[in-house]
């Protein structure tokens, strides 16, 4: 039996399979190195029914996960992983390897990831090349549903949301000023919060202020991360993983064209597509 997990930081979406046959498919909570030690990990799993039961019978477990990136980042979920799969080899790696799989399988392209948060990389069809992007929620994230959170709470806080949004804002969140600063500045997981607001943009999308600040996400994710790695690799195909980019995909791909750019596929998880890939390893 093999594992498969796709982890951002909010959530972790596992597939079980046996000889290509899917034993139990769902969710936990995100496995992001930067924000759980290797015990909380382990109390993590140890919460999970499907996880429990099969745990012995696992013999592969294939890993990929935001904040995965350097070594000692990818000890900590390794560890904690064998620690709980006793009887079976574990491969952790970043995230942005699982979303290149899943959209390229062995073939080259860059990979542009836009959910909770963004990144973006060059794959030569069995690679990741490695970069200076992925800086993370503060430095970085543009595009993203952390990005799109900061936006929006900035603009409330200073009070250059529009009214309509404005009263809608404070009757779905009944936050003030000094709330989601501490919640922002002094809670455990700011990332998952600033996200959070991603859902206010997805049931209020038809108004024009929020996609002007989609739009200018998207355009600040392109010229960051895509078109330096466009002219780099001038022939490739351009391919985006993520829920922001697939909720929000007739934006993105708009922002792209207006570059010159044609995404050649968005898919919101990775996971089925490398569930597929590694059972026919298996």
């Amino acid at each position: 039996m093999i594992a498969v997990v796709y982890s951002g930081s909010n959530n972790a979406d596992w597939r079980l399979a046996d000889k290509g046959r899917t034993i139990a498919s769902f969710k936990t909570n995100g496995i992001n190195p930067y924000f759980l030690d290797e015990k909380h990990i382990i109390q993590l799993l140890n919460k999970n029914i499907n996880l429990i039961h099969h745990a012995e019978e696992i013999k592969r477990i294939y890993f990929f996960g935001a904040g995965s990136s350097s070594k000692e980042l990818k000890d900590v979920v390794y560890n904690a992983f064998s620690s709980f799969f006793k009887f079976g080899k574990v491969s952790v790696a970043h995230d942005i390897e699982g979303a290149a799989i899943a959209c390229c399988r062995n073939n080259p392209g860059i990979i542009g990831i836009c959910g909770s948060g963004s990144n973006a990389a060059w794959y030569d069809g069995h690679k990741v090349k490695p970069n200076n992007y992925g800086l993370g929620y503060i430095l970085a994230d543009e595009g993203s549903g952390n990005w799109l959170g900061r936006q929006l709470i900035k603009s409330f806080m200073n009070e250059t949301l529009p009214e309509s949004l404005r009263k809608k804002f404070e009757h779905r969140y009944d936050a003030d000023r000094k709330t989601l600063l501490e919640k922002v500045y002094r809670q455990k997981q700011p990332a998952l919060f600033l996200s959070s607001f991603t859902e206010f943009f997805i049931d209020n999308y038809d108004d024009q202020y929020l996609k002007s600040v989609i739009k200018n996400g998207f355009s600040k994710l392109i010229s960051t991360y895509i078109l330096p790695l466009r002219r780099q690799y001038p022939q490739a195909s351009v391919h985006f993983e993520g829920s922001v980019a697939f909720g929000f995909q007739d934006d993105l791909r708009g922002t792209a064209a207006a570059e010159g750019l044609e995404i050649a596929g968005i898919i919101k998880e990775p996971i089925n597509n490398l569930l597929t890939y590694y059972s026919n390893k298996n």
